[in-house]
């Protein structure tokens, strides 16, 4: 994929879930041009999803070992001597920003 071709993917992917979010009944905002300082945060955030920055990754194909299998919620994943990080579906986290569970 070209770098032109690859922004683009990214872009949308970011959009789609701003969008999601704005659905949900979440307030959320795009940064532009995916800089985080135009919303006046570092530049890694590519979008405030509720009061949360947020970078947004979009991927052709993300880790088995990541995805949260059949049956479960989610997946917890540290890396030796780090923070531990929560893999949920998104549906999931918009539901518990929005206080529901």
């Amino acid at each position: 994929m070209n770098g032109r071709a690859s922004k683009r993917k990214g872009t949308t992917g970011e959009r789609d879930a701003v969008n999601t979010a704005k659905a949900a009944g979440i307030p959320a905002e795009r940064a532009y041009a995916s800089n985080g300082r135009s919303l006046g945060h570092t530049e890694p955030v590519d979008a405030l999803i509720g009061t949360y920055r947020t970078q947004i990754k979009r991927r052709a194909k993300i880790a088995s070992y990541i995805t949260p299998p059949q049956g479960t919620d989610m997946t917890l994943i540290r890396e030796d001597h780090g923070e531990w990080l929560a893999v949920i579906p998104y549906t999931t986290l918009l539901q518990l920003l929005k206080g529901g569970q």
